[in-house]
Order: C-alpha cells, then sequence, then structure tokens
C-alpha cells in the first residue's frame, strides 16, 4: 500500500511540473517588451495628417515643420519618415479648406433659420472682416456655430465696401434668405465711469503692458454704423442688430458720467478711484509691490482695462473683498508701505456701495455674452430684471443715489424701444424658460401674445420632406395645409400653460417651435465674434503680418470649424 502511494504521488508531481513547464512555454514569448513600430505600421498619410493638424490646431506658421527639432522629433517616433515641405502644409491646409467649406455648406441648407455676427478691424495695414454663424439643430434644439469667413476688405471702409463683402459670403454659402439677423459689435471703448481728465486718475486703463500687447496696432471699425446707413437700394442684408453687451457697458461707463454732476458724489467718486488708481499703477509697475500687497492681503489686485467688459468692476471688487477678509488695516498697511493715500472710511463705503451697484450689470454682461445656451429672447428678461433691481437699490444706497439714477436714466436711453419691440417680447415669451413670467405689464405680454396669434399663422406646421420636390399645383394650394387658427391658439395656450421650463418643451408644439426658432436665432450679443478675433490674433501676430490672406484665412477657419475636416 505505501509502495502504491509512493507511485501514485510520483505520477501527480511530474504531471503538475509538466504543465507548469508547458505554461511557462506559452508565457515566454509575452515576456519580451515589444517595440511600438514591431506592434503597428503608420502610413506617411497618418503621419501628415497628424502633422496637419498639429499646424492648424496650435496655429504654428507652416514653416515650424521644417524646424530640425521638429524633423527629428517625428523621424524619432518612426524611422524613415519624411516631414512635409512648408509648401505642402500649405497646400494640405487649403485642400482641407475647400472640404471644410463643402461640409459646411451642406450642413447650412439643412438649417432655416440662420443668425450672424460680423465686424471688422484693422492691423499691420490690412484690413478684414469676420462672420460667424449661428443656428438650432431642428432634431436636438441644441444651438451649433461656425466661423463662415475672416476676409481682407480692400479700399475705403464705407457701407457699399462692407455690405458688398457680406453679401458675397452670404452668396458663396447660400444663406442669405436664410439669415433672420445680424449683430454687430459697437466698437466703442470709452473710459470707465470713475475717471477723470488728469493723468493720475487713469484707473490704470493705458498702463496694461500684457493688453497692450495683445491689440498693439490694431484699430476697431464700427461696423454696426456703417450698417446702419442701408438704405435697401443696393443690397438686400438682413436685419441689423447692435449688440447689448456693448450697450450695457456704455451704460455703466459713459452715461455713468452724469452723476458727477452731483458736487458731493463726483467730490467722493474722484477721490475714491484716484487713490484706486494709484495703487493698481504701483502694483503693475513694481514687483517689490506686489510682493507687499500679497504679504498684507493673501491677494494680488486687479487692474481694469478700458477693451474688457466689467473690468473696472472686477478690480473693485477685489479691493472690497480684501477689506472684507483681512480687514481695513491690511489695505491701509499697504498703503502706508506703498507710500499711497489711504481710504478714508466714507471711501471705503462708497467702495462697497458702488459694487452692490454694479455686481447686478456684471451679471448681465456674463449672462448675455453667451453662445451656446442664448438666444435673443434672454435680452428683454434680462434688462428688464436689471431695470429693477436698480430700482430697489436706489431706496437703501447712501452714497451712489446719483449713480443708480444715471444708470436708470442710461437704460432707459439704449434700451427703451428694444423693452417694447413686440419681436424682442415674443422672442422672450417662446423661450421656455421666461414664456410670461418675467414681467408683471400687461400691456407688455397684450402686445406680445397678439403678434404671436397674429403670426402663428404664418408658419405652416407640415413642412415638405427633404428632398422632395412639389408641383406647381401643390405650391398653388400649400396655404390650404397650414394649420386652422383654432389648432395654433390651442397649441400656444397649451405651450403657456405647461410647467416643463426646458427647450426640449418646443417639440410638442410645432407651430410655437417654428416661430420661436425664426425669431429666437439670433444672439443678443456679438461675444461669438469676439472669440473669432482672439483666434485670428494669435495667427496674425506682428511677426506674421506678411501671410497672405487667403492661406491666413483657411488656417483660421479650419481651426475654429474642427467639426467639419
Amino acid at each position: 500500500m505505501t509502495q502504491y502511494r509512493g507511485k501514485r504521488y510520483t505520477q501527480l508531481t511530474s504531471a503538475s511540473l509538466k504543465r507548469k513547464s508547458s505554461t511557462e512555454g506559452s508565457l515566454a514569448p509575452h515576456s519580451k517588451q515589444t517595440k511600438l513600430w514591431e506592434t503597428q505600421r503608420v502610413s506617411q498619410a497618418s503621419v501628415d495628417k497628424v502633422v496637419l493638424k498639429f499646424v492648424v490646431q496650435g496655429l504654428h506658421p507652416p514653416h515650424v515643420v521644417q524646424q530640425q527639432g521638429f524633423v527629428d522629433l517625428v523621424q524619432h517616433l518612426r524611422l524613415n519618415t519624411n516631414v512635409m515641405t512648408r509648401n505642402t502644409v500649405v497646400n494640405k491646409v487649403t485642400k482641407a479648406s475647400i472640404e471644410m467649406r463643402r461640409k459646411l455648406k451642406a450642413a447650412l441648407s439643412e438649417i432655416e433659420f440662420i443668425a450672424t455676427t460680423t465686424d471688422c478691424w484693422t492691423a499691420h495695414n490690412r484690413s478684414l472682416i469676420g462672420v460667424t454663424a449661428h443656428w438650432f439643430n431642428p432634431q436636438t434644439l441644441q444651438r451649433s456655430c461656425a466661423a463662415l469667413a475672416c476676409k481682407q476688405l480692400k479700399g475705403s471702409h464705407t457701407f457699399s465696401a462692407l455690405a458688398g463683402a457680406l453679401n458675397d459670403i452670404h452668396t458663396e454659402l447660400n444663406i442669405r434668405e436664410k439669415i433672420v439677423r445680424t449683430t454687430t459689435d459697437n466698437n466703442n471703448n470709452p473710459e470707465p465711469a470713475g475717471e477723470s481728465d488728469g493723468e493720475e486718475d487713469d484707473g490704470g486703463q493705458n498702463d496694461d503692458d500684457d493688453e497692450e500687447e495683445s491689440v498693439e496696432g490694431v484699430e476697431f471699425v464700427d461696423a454696426g454704423a456703417l450698417l446702419d446707413e442701408d438704405d435697401y437700394l443696393e443690397y438686400q442684408l438682413p436685419k441689423h442688430h447692435r449688440c447689448e453687451c456693448h450697450l450695457t457697458n456704455l451704460v455703466s461707463t459713459v452715461d455713468a458720467l452724469k452723476a458727477e454732476v452731483n458736487p458731493l458724489y463726483k467730490r467722493v467718486s474722484r477721490s475714491t478711484f484716484a487713490k484706486c488708481s494709484s495703487l493698481w499703477n504701483k502694483s503693475s509697475r513694481s514687483t517689490t509691490a506686489s510682493e507687499v500687497i500679497e504679504d498684507h492681503c493673501k491677494l494680488q489686485l486687479l487692474r481694469p482695462v478700458a477693451t474688457r467688459w466689467n473690468s473696472l468692476f472686477s478690480a473693485v471688487e477685489r479691493i472690497v473683498r480684501i477689506t472684507r477678509e483681512q480687514g481695513e488695516g491690511a489695505l491701509a498697511a499697504v498703503c502706508s508701505e506703498l507710500d499711497t493715500p489711504k481710504f478714508t472710511p466714507v471711501e471705503l463705503a462708497f467702495l462697497g456701495e458702488y459694487v452692490k451697484t454694479m455686481s447686478p450689470v456684471a451679471k448681465t454682461l456674463d449672462v448675455l455674452q453667451g453662445e451656446t445656451s442664448v438666444q435673443m429672447g434672454w435680452m428683454v428678461p434680462t434688462i428688464t430684471l436689471l431695470r429693477t433691481k436698480r430700482q430697489q437699490l436706489n431706496i437703501a444706497s447712501k452714497f451712489c443715489e446719483p449713480f443708480i439714477a444715471a444708470l436708470l436714466s442710461g437704460l432707459e436711453k439704449r434700451f427703451g424701444e428694444m423693452l417694447t419691440d413686440p419681436e424682442l417680447i415674443v422672442a422672450a415669451i417662446l423661450v421656455p424658460k421666461f414664456k410670461t413670467c418675467w414681467t408683471s405689464d400687461e400691456n407688455i405680454l397684450k402686445l406680445g401674445l397678439d403678434y404671436i396669434r397674429s403670426h402663428l399663422d404664418c408658419h405652416p406646421e407640415n413642412h415638405i420632406s427633404e428632398g422632395s420636390q412639389s408641383s406647381e399645383e401643390e405650391d398653388f394650394f400649400s396655404s390650404l395645409k397650414k394649420t386652422s387658427p383654432l389648432e395654433t391658439t390651442q397649441q400656444l395656450d397649451a405651450y403657456l400653460g405647461c410647467l416643463r421650463d426646458t427647450v426640449e418643451v418646443l417639440k410638442s408644439f410645432p407651430v410655437v417651435c417654428q416661430l420661436s426658432f425664426n425669431l429666437n436665432t439670433a444672439l443678443p450679443a456679438s461675444a461669438a465674434y469676439e472669440r473669432l478675433f482672439t483666434v485670428a490674433g494669435l495667427i496674425f501676430r506682428p511677426k506674421r503680418a506678411h501671410t497672405g490672406s487667403k492661406n491666413f484665412e483657411n488656417q483660421l477657419l479650419l481651426q475654429l470649424n474642427k467639426a467639419y475636416w
């Protein structure tokens, strides 16, 4: 029995060793680390495509591919690789741009309502006009956008030159009849409120080296003023809309200066902002001053810049925050070490009221300059709410009452007509987020609802399917297919009574949705164009000022329209 067990043990252990040996043998080839080029063969075309994306998305000049460091990098990653020359990159950018435009044109052909933003500027002895497009996806109801052009504008800056360029861009993409509104910038950068004519009280607006570098040699052209000259006899341009953010900024800067007719407000305001300017200038011109501020305040000061919305508000808010978190003593210590005038308790109280007064304006600018979720219908409720907040602040204000009165007067001056415009009122009502809850003025609501009822009949609910061609007889009798007045009224009432406030609710009311798209596709502000200008500035730098206009436009549009190539 013992002999059998020993024999059996020998058999089992030898079988185990065989299995272990077999297992180790099967894993042996995988224990060796494989090299990248042994597992994946990358084609020359793939390398060229990646290099092209690197140049376009990184906003690099085409000659970067000929730098020895770049060549060594590519050839180190893949042996025996040919790196494109500069001319090849330019040719491939041109071909990719042509394909991108073809896809973009095809996408826009499926859209019924399109809005645009436009503006022009001069830099390095060259004038450029840029255009962006915005629309709603009819299936998802989500907003989409694209950059349409950034072309050289030759000749004098006249209405004919600007209108001709816009007409060519619209015609090239076959969207001239689809554009509902064009939003333009005011290109007016006044000095912030609180500044005096003296050099000392410049608010630090003219000393920001970074900002000067970003706009060096750039002259903005007031495209909005040129488009206002349209007599509708030569060109068929879409309705023109002024940027609401710029109008609001004018209220808080130009119109706010009228508060200084009050001598008490003028004295407190100018003395306070003069001391702020002294701090801002010291902090920007001396690293030692910045270190002192950091040590005492645990924060750095922000400096106002004339070309940036909300910059003065943000700078003052930072000072108020420092006094709130670190105490007035911290700010007094900074002023003492930097040898700048100290703030009095009245001046600190004034800054606190200024921040409270301007906070709704800053939030309004932040809301209106959105691009993905904001619609034209946001404008009237936002300005209405801003005006209401102003009136409420006026009751509790001690120092800023003249300032608030000037802001209210400015709002009425610049937005008064818009707040009673039936189309803009209807746009607000047809935003599910607002409907009729944004105002208690029955006359305003009646004006909007009457407009809706009279225009819903003009929008047929059923559309011809894509790709189908109707005969002349069908077109003649198409008016008989419109939704009946009773059905449209029922849809409107059902929409207004619906408790859901998301944009998807519009899918349940096709006629209401159609009118909403017509009026809400446009943007209330031109911030989208500002973003195009920012990217364009990264390409059109002084060292690349001799870049051809077409090459510049091709690289810019490819960078902004990644979804179409």
